[in-house]
């Protein structure tokens, strides 16, 4: 009976550890974000038309994200392609695109606590940039003309769980 005991015990600690989130923007939760833009109207739709053709002719665009506090080298990436009119993720992961061009693409970046604070929708991408709570590099006047999508995709750290601790580098 003890061992039965300490074997169950053994069994829900193990049970616990395989279904902890993933650290918030590791490459594993980076893949659930692009899950979750695709099921998200906003992001697929809000940004299919101008917004997804600024691409430089490539057929994509990249947008490279990370808590500041974990640092640069903690970076991972999301791949948006045109499709049927609509933005979607076709990747989302570790970096696969190092060189950024950022006339079209992306790189932002906040401490963990104030992207929670945007993922509970405690404000949006006006106030987040204004007060320098977001920092980004990328077509700053693009990213102004589509501030309803934005504001969908810093909403993502509040739809996926992720776990606190930073991210392996």
């Amino acid at each position: 009976m003890k061992y039965t005991s300490i074997a169950l015990a053994a069994l829900a600690v193990f049970a616990t550890a395989a279904h902890a989130a993933p650290a918030m923007m590791s490459a594993e939760w980076t893949a659930q974000a692009c899950d979750a833009w695709n099921k998200d109207a906003a992001l697929t739709g809000g940004l299919g038309d101008k917004w997804i053709k600024n691409d430089k002719e490539r057929g994509y665009k990249i947008i490279h994200l990370y808590r500041t506090d974990c640092g640069e080298a903690t970076q991972t990436e999301l791949k948006i392609v045109p499709k049927d009119g609509k933005a979607m993720c076709v990747y989302g992961g570790a970096v696969q695109n190092a060189k950024m061009d950022h006339a079209v693409d992306y790189t932002m970046h906040a401490t963990t606590e104030r992207w929670n604070e945007m993922g509970a929708g405690e404000y949006g991408p006006m106030k987040a940039m204004m007060f320098g709570r977001l920092k980004f590099t990328g077509p700053k006047m693009e990213a102004m003309g589509v501030m309803g999508p934005f504001e969908a995709f810093l909403r993502l750290p509040g739809k996926i769980p992720g776990d606190q601790a930073c991210p392996a580098k």
